[in-house]
């Protein structure tokens, strides 16, 4: 059983559609999402995020140690695990290009999810564990310990089932929501880019 809402972010130019899945249908998506490669990938979407939900969908973007992604918000954003400034350990967030447009019910999902990079890459904790490094074009990073869930506002964009499903034990083990990330060498990531483990 599915469900049609419209969802505006501000900074979007128009309205998405999206379909809230029921688990079923959730779940009988994730063999294509464990068919993602496991070392080397694609990037096939990257987003900034210039204010409080807005999304700017760009074709590439500078990575940089110091700011993560140029352009975007993080850098100063206060921390909610500290109360301070950025958090280093969640400077960049990266998710799997499948489970994002299963939980969206659309492959143009728009980056709606609310992450910067997304990729054809197996993101689950076996295959990419905290410390592992990625090449993202000319860029590095580095996947941190920092815990990616789902939140109120994941549950409002896709429905409380794609929250519960993304925060289960498999929804874990594979990463679903993304994982977290800090830049460790500068350098430009493009859409088509290869994201490869090194």
């Amino acid at each position: 059983m599915t469900s049609d809402r419209w969802h505006w972010a501000r900074g979007n130019r128009h309205h998405r559609r999206v379909t809230h899945l029921a688990t079923d249908n959730l779940h009988a998506g994730l063999d294509h999402i464990r068919q993602s490669p496991k070392d080397e990938g694609r990037v096939d979407l990257i987003v900034r995020r210039p204010g409080e939900d807005e999304r700017e969908v760009v074709d590439e973007a500078a990575l940089d140690c110091q700011d993560g992604m140029v352009g975007d918000t993080w850098n100063v954003r206060i921390s909610k695990r500290t109360g301070e400034g950025p958090d280093p350990d969640r400077q960049l967030t990266v998710m799997n290009a499948r489970a994002a447009m299963l939980v969206a019910g659309d492959d143009d999902h728009g980056g709606l999810a609310g992450d910067q990079v997304y990729v054809d890459l197996d993101l689950s904790y076996d295959n990419i564990p905290p410390g592992t490094r990625l090449e993202l074009g000319t860029a590095v990073i580095e996947v941190t310990a920092a815990p990616h869930r789902g939140c109120a506002k994941f549950a409002a964009r896709f429905g409380k089932d794609a929250l519960r499903f993304v925060n289960s034990i498999v929804g874990q083990e594979l990463n679903l929501r993304g994982i977290n990330a800090k830049v460790v060498v500068d350098g430009t990531v493009r859409v088509g880019d290869t994201v490869r483990k090194i």
